[in-house]
């Protein structure tokens, strides 16, 4: 397995390599801030208005070195690793070790069988959409008019962060959110809404509500109702049961269209404008006057979010645009056919590649070990700088998301902590890992790990972090 491609950028030395891998790879190079996307007409997937022609895409550089100077080899990983790849905590162990400057396999063990990936399913989920979307994309949910003068219709995005909080009560951390971080506000759309409707003299409506943007069943498969419930197009803080912005709070409702429908009734009775009967579900109509639109962060915020928090909901959303961009069906299938063709396109080999979803929920879902690998190298190839973002949305060693309690003195990794990044899998009996980390040498390694069958998911997991520790502090030449 020759794969490479030629390295271009260096950092020289180790604290070059481990500022750069805390950091993000957070070079930038040019740029300035994100454009709102263009709306895109109803049941297509959303478009982005091109950045000013002056103006140079902000984009991530790659933390590798460039030439052969402390380049690893296979020799120098084995003999790094010696018997940790055979823990007895892992149980059966699929691995594969990547030079990040090159795309070189350094090291494998049954790197070619398709093994289940959990959650690191997001990471495919995320290089096909950075692959296929505009960075500037964002999702706009939308108040329309209806067919009749006193008809409005609220028309779903895709978006399953919009809040039913102001923007300026939302904190991530304890902390308000940047710009392009912030979620789009449904207080904000019936205050946009309620004014457009009383300058035309209304204050009493018939409420409608598209949801056509998705197909399929809103129900996943092996959905649990408490990190997943059903999707829709028509959303509020992803469904929960208690609103609120923690990114963690889990319970889901059973209908999340009636809830997003009835808040934003609220609302507009907040606002002096009344919902006269029942609200129905309808198509809006082509072309219909906006009352009101509030748009999502940007696909690139999106994504990090979803990969640092592992979240769910929002990777299924992320599926979704996935496939309405590859002209596939907005569901669970479609997100996982559309994904795989575009990783398919993007060169990735696909051998033993099956997605039935965009989470990584479903256990039939299927990714070789060696694919994985490459999925992450390839986000730091200078070949692919758009693919930036699922490095820097992965967790951060002992420091973030799901890694935040991880690498610590307790299991003998504290070393890892603030130079690993990888996103996290873990389904019943399954548990895997994938990401970067920066050897001794400077040199980036992309690594993934997928155990199965395990009795002890504690143990397993530490038994990871313990080889990707040992990659860290070797150099492995």
């Amino acid at each position: 397995m020759e794969r490479g491609w030629a390295v271009a950028g260096t950092y020289r030395g180790r604290t070059a390599a481990l500022v750069a891998a805390i950091t993000g790879f957070a070079v930038l190079s040019g740029g300035g801030p994100a454009h709102p996307a263009v709306p895109a007409e109803h049941g297509g997937p959303p478009a982005a208005a091109p950045p000013p022609a002056s103006a140079a895409p902000a984009v991530l550089q790659p933390a590798v070195q460039q030439g052969t100077e402390g380049e690893p080899t296979t020799a120098g990983v084995q003999a790094a690793l010696g018997g940790l790849t055979t823990d007895r905590a892992l149980a059966a162990l699929s691995f594969a070790v990547v030079d990040g400057g090159t795309g070189k396999l350094l090291l494998g063990g049954n790197e070619t069988a398709p093994a289940t990936p959990a959650s690191t399913t997001k990471v495919a989920t995320s290089v096909a959409a950075l692959g296929l979307l505009p960075q500037t994309t964002r999702l706009t949910t939308k108040v329309v008019r209806g067919a009749a003068p006193d008809e409005i219709v609220l028309v779903g995005a895709g978006d399953p962060t919009l809040t039913g909080l102001n923007q300026d009560q939302v904190r991530i951390g304890g902390s308000p959110v940047d710009a392009d971080s912030a979620p789009a506000s449904m207080p904000d759309l019936a205050r946009q809404t309620a004014a457009s409707l009383k300058a035309a003299g209304l204050t009493t409506v018939h409420l409608g509500y598209d949801t056509s943007l998705f197909t399929g069943s809103p129900f996943h498969p092996f959905n649990d109702g408490t990190d997943l419930g059903p999707m829709s197009a028509l959303m509020v803080d992803e469904g929960r049961i208690t609103a609120t912005d923690d990114v963690d709070a889990p319970g889901r409702v059973a209908d999340p269209t009636a809830q997003a429908v009835a808040e934003f009734t609220r609302l507009l009775a907040a606002q002096g404008v009344k919902v006269a009967d029942q609200p129905k579900e309808e198509q809006a109509p082509v072309g219909a006057a906006v009352l009101g639109q509030v748009q999502s962060p940007t696909i690139v915020r999106l994504i990090e979010r979803a990969l640092t928090n592992s979240d769910n909901t929002l990777a299924e959303a992320i599926g979704r645009q996935v496939a309405l961009a590859s002209h596939q069906p907005a569901g669970y299938e479609g997100a996982g056919a559309a994904t795989t063709a575009e990783l398919a396109r993007l060169g990735v080999p696909i051998q033993g590649v099956q997605l039935f979803d965009g989470s990584g929920m479903n256990p039939g879902n299927t990714i070789p070990a060696a694919v994985l690998a490459d999925l992450v190298a390839l986000a730091a190839s200078p070949d692919h700088p758009q693919l930036r973002p699922v490095l820097t949305g992965m967790p951060i060693g002992g420091f973030t998301g799901t890694l935040r309690s991880r690498y610590t003195a307790a299991e003998g990794t504290a070393d890892g902590a603030g130079i690993v990044r990888a996103k996290t899998g873990s389904l019943s009996g399954v548990s895997t890992l994938a990401g970067t980390v920066v050897d001794a040498d400077g040199r980036l390694l992309a690594f993934a790990l997928m155990s199965k069958g395990f009795d002890d998911a504690g143990a397993a997991h530490a038994a990871m972090d313990r080889i990707v520790v040992k990659l860290a502090a070797c150099g492995c030449h």
